[in-house]
């Protein structure tokens, strides 16, 4: 799974037509997976939500993180190891925005 961490678009006060390039260099890098048959699936993540924590579970609003550290989205893709899926990382198209992935194993359960 490719985790990845940044700041939003919006954040950056990006223009419509700033987003679509964008947009648009993530669906090649994407398509270029998909037709490689190594793209399983994902999605952008929602910028707010809930966190659910302590012994005895309270929650609160959250995460809340800076914009650059924030987790935007994830992908899910097909590797024969963790080096194969971290050099698929590097085509990531957010790097120049100081953008990061994180890059882990997903351990089959039962």
């Amino acid at each position: 799974m490719l985790v990845f961490r940044g700041p939003s678009y919006e954040e950056l006060n990006y223009t419509p037509e700033q987003s679509q390039a964008a947009m648009q260099k993530w669906m090649d890098w994407i398509g270029k997976m998909g037709a490689q048959g190594r793209y399983v699936g994902g999605n952008p993540l929602a910028p707010d939500g809930k966190m659910v924590k302590g012994r005895k579970p309270v929650i609160t609003d959250g995460p809340f993180a800076e914009g650059k550290e924030a987790v935007g989205g994830y992908i899910i893709i097909k590797a024969d190891s963790l080096k194969e899926a971290s050099e698929m990382a590097l085509g990531f198209p957010d790097f120049e925005l100081e953008g990061t992935v994180e890059v882990r194993e997903i351990i089959p359960m039962g």
